[in-house]
């Protein structure tokens, strides 16, 4: 088993959970996204995030509006609907629930180790 393209694949698994999280906060622009999942060691490309805003955006979680530039061409922000904030809690409580039982298998785990 590749451990490199299961890894990937758990960032995949909470890529739209830590998206919607930062568009929860307000107003943001795509780079700014990129950015902030670059700095939490997030790996995410302009080719995987713009689809997933789209896919977002089309099941109703998102809406955008375009505001003028002065470096350039208009950029599109993102904040979610009230569905999105919805879908967002519904979300957290699930993280958090596997949190906890992921811990919990952890624990066991390790606890069983050290006997």
């Amino acid at each position: 088993m590749n451990l490199e393209n299961t890894q990937i694949q758990m960032r995949k698994g909470i890529l739209e959970f830590c998206i919607l999280h930062i568009i929860s906060r307000g107003e943001v622009y795509a780079s700014n996204m990129l950015r902030e999942l670059t700095s939490a060691k997030m790996i995410v490309v302009e080719g995987t995030l713009y689809p997933l805003l789209t896919r977002l955006k089309n099941a109703g979680l998102l809406e955008y509006k375009w505001v003028e530039s002065k470096e350039g061409p208009p950029r599109k922000y993102y904040k979610l609907t009230d569905e999105g904030h919805e879908f967002l809690k519904g979300l957290t409580d699930t993280w958090d629930e596997l949190v906890r039982s992921t811990e919990a298998v952890r624990g066991k785990v390790e606890g069983a180790s050290s006997n």
